[in-house]
């Protein structure tokens, strides 16, 4: 199902309005009345457009209090009693975006707790939520202030010993420009950005000065998940990671009204979820350069050679993203396939079938099998073609494939005959060392009559 852009905007809009105000209700509740909180806006507010003075509050966790946010202010330092903050580690600073209900982000102590788990740093978390709330028009009105007030606090800390470079800043869909525009006001200095779908409208044409790009930062990451819809569809960082294309997004298409402002959100949301997955480590997610989308597909870019020189940028907290080349190259596309559920890992499989010459075109359907694991992909004969090329995404590694399975397949009035394949091999990439492809040769495909092979045999040689 494909939503168009003024479908989607409508249900926003509805969803806005308060209709369905029990989205508010799965804001995680505060169990610890002595844990800060974020502030909120009521739906009485949010309906009247109050205008309202900028409110920015600062969310601070550690790994003293994982679990419980402090206060935190310049007052929290300059007081004579110690501080969770410690000016010795580094600063991850969350930026969150629009807020359509005045709802609290949930998910922000989820993920400051991946960061301190990964990693011991300061995790401060911006609420803007108040300001955050009303029409989006005004609300881009507004986060160059909000940029502004975080530039005051980043002052502040420099003056109790804290380095611009130790700044992490983690920005999503309109907090991503918000970072951007801190960067801004410190002239690049700052050490790394991370936009999380960084915010589309009212961005796309707009002037390097009032978006996220890569001078805004030392190091600027994108990841790419709604591109066609709430999320920005060009580079704006040194390398950006487009996964499955940077728009629909596996297991989002789904259209129960009980959650449609999940259903409108999920590829916009995915963005920080696969972050996230990634600060655990479970599994590697590897972008691989290439000029466009269809060509990755297509089979054209395999591994990270030219300007990478044979590192491919991995999402996390790697030194930028793995990167070792000088000077970092800027606005990389970055492509990857993901599974639709956490940890988001797939491999990337070619797969190269080559037929004889074909008397009129056919459809063949392959299949990937581990355990109770299946991926298909359908390729369409053509007569004028033999080698066809395709990028799979399969949950495990190629000689963990159990069987490969092919079908010749159509409609049953179209009489296509017998498909010689002369062979089909597959490869797992991005290729790390001199690989070759695991191939089975000479296959006469019958029409309904299923080909299967056991492929862990073919892997017994490596």
């Amino acid at each position: 199902m494909v939503m168009s852009w003024g479908l989607k905007a409508i249900l926003l809009c509805i969803l806005a309005t308060g209709i369905l105000p029990a989205v508010v209700a799965n804001v995680e509740e505060q169990k610890d009345a002595d844990c800060a909180d974020f502030s909120n806006i009521t739906l009485l507010q949010y309906g009247r457009q109050q205008a309202a003075k900028l409110q920015v509050q600062y969310l601070l966790f550690t790994r003293k209090n994982i679990d419980c946010a402090s206060m935190f202010s310049e007052e929290s330092l300059a007081n004579a009693q110690p501080s969770l903050f410690n000016v010795s580690l580094p600063t991850k600073i969350i930026v969150h975006g629009y807020r359509a209900l005045g709802s609290k982000p949930s998910w922000v102590k989820k993920l400051a707790q991946a960061l301190l788990r990964a990693e011991d740093v300061n995790v401060l978390v911006v609420d803007w939520v108040y300001s955050a709330s009303f029409a989006y028009n005004r609300v881009v009105e507004n986060y160059k202030e909000v940029a502004v007030q975080i530039s005051v606090l980043i002052n502040q800390l420099q003056e109790h010993g804290c380095k611009l470079e130790s700044f992490h800043f983690i920005g999503v869909s309109l907090g991503a420009h918000v970072c951007g525009f801190v960067g801004t006001l410190f002239e690049g200095k700052i050490g790394r950005i991370t936009g999380l779908d960084p915010a589309g409208p009212m961005f796309k044409g707009a002037d390097t000065f009032d978006r996220l790009d890569p001078s805004d930062a030392q190091f600027v990451e994108a990841i790419h998940t709604d591109s066609d819809y709430f999320g920005i569809s060009i580079p704006v960082g040194h390398v950006d990671f487009f996964l499955n294309g940077g728009k629909d997004q596996t297991g989002c298409i789904r259209s129960r009204f009980a959650s449609m402002y999940g259903y409108v959100i999920c590829d916009h949301m995915r963005a920080l979820y696969v972050y996230m997955s990634a600060l655990n480590g479970s599994c590697s997610l590897t972008g691989i350069p290439c000029f466009s989308y269809e060509d990755f597909l297509a089979g054209h870019c395999l591994d990270c050679g030219g300007v990478l020189s044979g590192t491919c940028p991995i999402i996390g907290l790697s030194h930028n993203s793995g990167i070792t080349v000088s000077p970092i190259p800027k606005e990389q596309k970055l492509f990857l396939l993901t599974t639709s559920s956490p940890p988001f890992c797939a491999h990337h499989i070619l797969l190269q079938l080559e037929v004889s010459e074909l008397d009129k075109s056919a459809d063949v359907e392959m299949t990937l099998i581990t355990e109770n694991l299946a991926t298909q992909q359908r390729l369409m004969l053509q007569t004028d073609t033999t080698v066809y090329k395709r990028v799979l995404a399969h949950p495990s590694a190629l000689c963990e494939i159990e069987s490969i399975q092919l079908k010749n397949t159509g409609a049953r009035f179209y009489r296509q005959g017998d498909i010689h394949i002369k062979s089909v091999c597959l490869l797992e990439f991005p290729v790390v060392r001199q690989e070759k492809p695991l191939c089975v040769n000479n296959i006469d495909l019958r029409r309904g009559a299923p080909w299967s092979h056991d492929f862990v045999q073919l892997c017994g040689g490596f």
